[in-house]
């Protein structure tokens, strides 16, 4: 909470909360959880928080799932992450190829189950790279993405702006 507090008060100074909603939704790290709770820590209204958070989230996933590949192959060139890159790209295709053997039909729902679960290390832009990596069709994953991204939001609006209420009033 304290990362997302940090970034909301800089961001502030600069911009109105709703574009710091969106800014914070954006990152890899912080993604729409640190962007609905910045909103809710803003006041801001629950359905403009949501907008901002999704449009926010959603908005580098496209281009993470179509260029990852190629930043990855640069890495692999030479430098210090070259071992890494290289180690990440085998054992992505490879275990890939085992997925889409063994389970075609629910690579799909389980992107969108890993994407949906608002904890540190799943979002979004985990579940592209993990897309990306096994060799997943960008569209298909795109969808799988979203619908993860709009469960997490569910989740998240749950925490931010429900549960709250509800203590509040008791």
């Amino acid at each position: 909470m304290s990362m997302v507090e940090s970034v909301s008060s800089f961001l502030a100074h600069y911009v109105s909360p709703p574009v710091v909603v969106f800014l914070i939704s954006m990152l890899p790290v912080l993604e729409l959880r640190g962007g609905m709770v910045a909103a809710a820590l803003f006041g801001m209204p629950w359905p403009e928080a949501l907008l901002a958070s999704l449009l926010g989230n959603m908005l580098p996933i496209p281009f993470v799932i179509l260029f990852i590949r190629r930043v990855i192959a640069l890495l692999g060139r030479g430098g210090p992450l070259r071992s890494f890159a290289l180690w990440l790209v085998t054992k992505g295709t490879a275990g890939g190829a085992r997925l889409q053997e063994r389970y075609p039909r629910s690579l799909w729902l389980g992107l969108c189950l890993f994407v949906a679960i608002p904890l540190p290390g799943t979002g979004a832009w985990t579940g592209a790279l993990i897309a990306a990596l096994l060799g997943l069709k960008a569209a298909r994953s795109a969808s799988a993405i979203c619908v993860g991204v709009l469960g997490a939001a569910g989740v998240m609006s749950l925490l931010t702006y429900v549960l709250p209420a509800l203590v509040r009033a008791v």
